[in-house]
C-alpha cells in the first residue's frame, strides 16, 4: 500500500511540473501573438 501511495504521490508531482511547463510555453505564445497583432496595428 505505501508503494501505491508513493507512485500516486510521485505521479501527481511529474503531472504538476509538466502542467506548469505547458501553461508557462502558451503564455508565451499569447504574449508574442500580442505584440504581432500590436506592432500591426501601429503600421
Amino acid at each position: 500500500m505505501k508503494k501505491m501511495a508513493t507512485f500516486f504521490t510521485m505521479s501527481l508531482v511529474l503531472l504538476s511540473l509538466t502542467a506548469c511547463n505547458t501553461i508557462q510555453g502558451i503564455g508565451k505564445d499569447v504574449k508574442k501573438a500580442g505584440e504581432v497583432v500590436e506592432s500591426a496595428g501601429k503600421k
